[in-house]
């Protein structure tokens, strides 16, 4: 409650900003929308789960790219979070994918966990991935939320020959996020409209089309998508838009497990998925 009543008093200066002071109220929208609020942990009290990795850093500049590696044979799977988690986040999943013997390496997004930057954005994203995939040379990747479509940009963006891709609850269009963001701020269609032609101007797309739905309508490796029907941050539908383009995907509806979509049987789901020649 605390929080909504935060949201909207936010929400209600950036309306009044918007009319007096519009480029600055632009400036804050993106901010409080691209910065992560939670999603860091202390280098020296890391999540036990990351405690029994290794830890390897990686720059491009002007970042640092922090992963983590639980070592396996020369197959690897890459782990990708979503939006204010980080590499921990897999620590359920993590012990039955050391069980196919694989090398497992988890890395965190910017502006999380122990990678730089103040500032998170999906192509930012796609952009660790691939320096991360240049290095290790994954042939599964596994996405959860805007991880999945970060990996979905990532496919469309990037010249990578993975075998197999796991999307787990993830949205599918850009223009839905931002609209949840306007409503959840009570944000005016002045500053909606702001947003809309900063995003168009930098990322040199529209929003319409900034949709893993459209990223995914070329591929055609074999994947798994996952999402739960009470899923409460991201809509089933999102990923119902993901299957629907991506016809070399099966799509698993779960219900009961939310948007975490932690589950042993799901779990060996995904594992038997992997192992499948």
């Amino acid at each position: 409650m605390i929080q909504l009543l935060l949201a909207k008093t936010l929400g209600l200066y950036l309306n009044l900003m918007s009319y007096v002071y519009p480029k600055h109220a632009l400036r804050l929208a993106y901010r409080f929308f691209s910065q992560p609020r939670k999603g860091r942990f202390n280098a020296e009290k890391p999540p036990k789960t990351l405690q029994r990795a290794q830890w390897e850093t990686h720059s491009m500049d002007p970042h640092v790219i922090q992963t983590y590696v639980w070592q396996g044979n020369d197959q690897v799977i890459l782990l990708v979070h979503g939006w204010e988690s980080n590499a921990s986040r897999w620590k359920k999943l993590i012990k039955p994918l050391l069980k196919t013997g694989k090398t497992i390496v988890a890395l965190d997004a910017p502006a999380h966990g122990l990678s730089s930057g103040k500032e998170f954005n999906v192509p930012l994203y796609a952009a660790f991935i691939h320096k991360i995939v240049e290095h290790y040379q994954p042939t599964i990747l596994i996405g959860h939320s805007v991880g999945g479509n970060a990996i979905a940009y990532y496919q469309k963006h990037y010249p990578h020959p993975a075998q197999k891709l796991i999307l787990l609850g993830a949205p599918s269009d850009f223009k839905i996020i931002l609209k949840n963001y306007i409503k959840l701020l009570g944000l005016n269609r002045r500053i909606y409209r702001f947003l809309k032609a900063y995003t168009q101007k930098r990322f040199e797309v529209t929003i319409e089309s900034f949709s893993a739905a459209l990223f995914v309508e070329s591929l055609t490796l074999p994947g798994i998508i996952v999402h739960d029907k009470e899923d409460t941050v991201v809509l089933w539908e999102e990923s119902e838009k993901i299957a629907k383009a991506w016809p070399h995907a099966d799509f698993i509806t779960t219900r009961g497990l939310g948007h975490s979509l932690h589950d042993a049987y799901l779990y060996q789901t995904l594992i038997d998925f992997i192992e499948k020649p």
